[in-house]
């Protein structure tokens, strides 16, 4: 089978990987966590999982019930390094909902025009109207982290960007959007062990592009850029909340729970609503480098 990008990602974990991430992937078994700062030392058991996804799931129609009666507008940023898992907390949040109402926004690279334009500009238009909850699959923080990584903005736009983003957001949040920005954060080895299943399986392959094979060799320039990135755009009005991810069953409750513990809506059932875990989801102070 032909491996796309001539199996660079294998390459990288037979020679370009630290000895300890590849050791980690090597002796793992399959429901083992590979990131020893993870409180749990394996996944959720599937049962049990299944089992408090249905009952959030529930919530989440009983939310969204409301927030189309109320007109109330809810936006959700999905942010993290890549293979955290923000495309399948997205799909298992949205899953039950009228999808006319609960909008999933990922946009590809800006046109030439979008470039010439105000940097949050095309973002705007997919804010949520009345009744709606839209849910971004990456957001404005592009500039702030992969863009920096990369190259694809200068330290002045960049600059710019910090400077703008929290009166962008608290105009948002005083215009009456319930803001939610999530940062799913994955361990090293369990990112490339994630990047390896995608590049074996036919069904998952068009999951990676040659960002994520050469980020792969940027982890410490990532680290830094989230890092800037939590210090000077997490406030009070607008809060991050990171979420560990390297057992995604938990992640994707936690995110739920995070979203639904934080809006009072009708027929709220708050025993089932739970808390989401303080060990793998909470601000700033949790986020594992």
């Amino acid at each position: 089978m032909q491996l796309p990008f001539d199996g660079a990602i294998s390459s990288y974990c037979k020679s370009g990987a630290p000895e300890d991430i590849r050791k980690a992937i090597k002796t793992a078994d399959k429901d083992e966590i590979l990131s020893p700062s993870y409180p749990y030392r394996e996944r959720m058991k599937r049962k049990t999982y299944e089992q408090e996804l249905e009952e959030l799931q529930i919530e989440l129609v009983k939310l969204q019930d409301w927030v189309r009666r109320s007109g109330t507008r809810v936006a959700i940023l999905f942010e993290g390094r890549d293979a955290a898992g923000k495309g399948g907390t997205i799909k298992r949040f949205r899953e039950n909902l009228n999808p006319r109402g609960a909008r999933v926004v990922a946009l590809s690279k800006p046109s030439e025009a979008e470039r010439s334009q105000w940097y949050f500009q095309r973002y705007v238009q997919h804010l949520p109207s009345g009744g709606e909850i839209t849910l971004f699959d990456r957001s404005w923080y592009n500039r702030a982290v992969v863009e920096k990584v990369f190259g694809f903005c200068t330290d002045e736009q960049r600059e710019h960007f910090f400077h703008q983003v929290p009166d962008f957001e608290n105009a948002l949040v005083d215009d009456g959007i319930l803001l939610f920005k999530i940062w799913l954060n994955v361990g090293r080895a369990e990112q490339l062990r994630r990047f390896l299943d995608r590049e074996s399986d036919p069904l998952k392959q068009w999951k990676l592009s040659a960002i994520d094979v050469q980020g792969l060799q940027k982890w410490d320039a990532y680290t830094a850029a989230i890092s800037e990135t939590f210090a000077r755009t997490h406030s009070p009005q607008a809060p991050w909340t990171i979420v560990r991810s390297d057992d995604k069953r938990r992640a994707r409750l936690a995110v739920i729970r995070r979203v639904l513990s934080a809006i009072d809506y009708d027929n709220k059932d708050p025993d089932r609503v739970g808390v989401a875990d303080p060990k793998i989801c909470g601000g700033p102070d949790i986020w594992d480098a």
